[in-house]
Formats: C-alpha cells, sequence, structure tokens
C-alpha cells in the first residue's frame, strides 16, 4: 500500500515544471523579469527523466511548519535547504531562513523546533522568504522527507504569497530508499537514517533535517546505481511494474 501511494502521487506531481513566482517579483526590475524569464525558460527546457541518477541537480528541503494542514491555516514556520551536484551533497551550499509568523508558534512546537518568537518576529515576511527560497533552487529538482508534507505547503504558500502556482518537481526520499531497501519498513527519518548508520542531531530544525534527508537521498542513490536503476526514468518504469 505504501508503494502504490507513493508511485500514484510521483505520477502526479513528477511532469510539473514551470517558473512558479514571476508575479510576485518587481514588474519594474529588470534583473527580476530577466532571471524570472530565463529560469522559466530552463525549467521548460529541463528534461531530467533520462539522464543519470548521479548528475543531476537536486535541492533538499524541509519545512517546519505550526501545523498539518495549510488549508486550515497552519503556517510556514522555518524552511532549509541543501544542495546536491554530481552526487554529493554540498554542505557549503545550503538555505536558511524563519519566516515571520510569531502568532503561530505555539509552545508545542517552540519546544519541538527550538524556535522562539523573537526570532520569527525578525524573520522575513512570507513573500520574501519564498523569493529568496526559489532563487536559491533555481532549476534543481525538489528532494524531501515525507515530500507530501513539503508539496501541500509550498502549492499553498506560493500561491497565497504569489499569486502562482508551485511547479517544480518534487519528489520523496522513499522514491529510492523503497528501492534501496525494500526489506526496511521504517519510514520516519531517524529509521531510515540508522539503516544507513547517519548520524541523526538536531531533529526538527529545517536546515539540519534538510542535510538528514540529503545524506539519505545520496546513500540510497548509490545503492539503487548498484542496482542497475541509472535514471529517474528506469525507477519509475520499476514502480510501474510494481503496481501489475
Amino acid at each position: 500500500m505504501v508503494m502504490n501511494h507513493m508511485y500514484h502521487w510521483v505520477r502526479q506531481v513528477s511532469g510539473k515544471l514551470g517558473a512558479p513566482f514571476i508575479s510576485s517579483m518587481d514588474q519594474n526590475n529588470p534583473q527580476h523579469l530577466s532571471f524570472l524569464r530565463q529560469l522559466q525558460k530552463d525549467l521548460k527546457a529541463d528534461e531530467p527523466l533520462s539522464k543519470p541518477l548521479d548528475t543531476l541537480n537536486i535541492a533538499v528541503l524541509d519545512l517546519e511548519t505550526s501545523g498539518f494542514y495549510p488549508d486550515g491555516g497552519d503556517k510556514i514556520l522555518s524552511m532549509g535547504a541543501v544542495k546536491i551536484q554530481k552526487g554529493e551533497v554540498k554542505e557549503e551550499q545550503t538555505f536558511y531562513t524563519p519566516v515571520c509568523e510569531p502568532a503561530s508558534l505555539s509552545p508545542e512546537v517552540a519546544a519541538l523546533t527550538g524556535l522562539t518568537k523573537e526570532e520569527l518576529e525578525s524573520a522575513p515576511l512570507l513573500p520574501e522568504a519564498l523569493q529568496k527560497f526559489y532563487a536559491f533552487i533555481q532549476t534543481d529538482i525538489l528532494v524531501a522527507h515525507h515530500a507530501r508534507h513539503e508539496q501541500r505547503f509550498l502549492q499553498h504558500a506560493t500561491f497565497q504569497a504569489m499569486g502562482s502556482q508551485f511547479q517544480h518537481r518534487l519528489l520523496d526520499t522513499s522514491f529510492l530508499f523503497n528501492i534501496a531497501a525494500p526489506h526496511v519498513s521504517s519510514v520516519e527519518l531517524e529509521g531510515c537514517c540508522q539503516y544507513y548508520d547517519i548520524p541523526v542531531q538536531n531533529r526538527h530544525h529545517a536546515l539540519e533535517d534538510a542535510l538528514l534527508a540529503a545524506e539519505l537521498w545520496n546513500r540510497s542513490m548509490k545503492d539503487v546505481q548498484k542496482k542497475g536503476y541509472e535514471t529517474l526514468q528506469d525507477v519509475y518504469v520499476h514502480l510501474n511494474k510494481q503496481q501489475r
């Protein structure tokens, strides 16, 4: 059931490409307009399905949120991301920002994440935080652990703050991990990391969790390649066969 659910979701989101925030930028700034037009062209032109997995440009992200339901009023509180390039996690290429949502920070979430109202009060507003995030990720494929959570919040926030659709390709770490380690039943980040002996620390911090998920994706990618899956297309074909 987990594989079926993941497969249908991946098929739903895998073909979406585009520039998600054209309407949000300063229309009188030629540099902004030039950047956005080029980003739109690059996203449409990119064909990642046939590229070797270890050549893909990837940004692994994590969001800390006030709850689980963006349509119910829950907010993004912080955003973290790290790049993977040429099969290597680039710890020197990271992104992190809190978001100005101090009223949405409950005592329980504050204790879990370590975020403070003072930090959120001085943070960028959501439109600015999203602009910086999209400028960081550019045309990268996005990866997250339990990516449907990130997908729902980015879809809602991008439309709410910018009036545009979230259209980047976004994949779950389980996309590869379930092929690399089909016998492992754990779906939590800690359990998946334990399989690869990846040290887990500073959980529920957006950047630290993004770094963990990046290492998990990279280890899974190498194992998947050893099994003969060289491209995303190879992985899609495998998942399709699993449904028959």
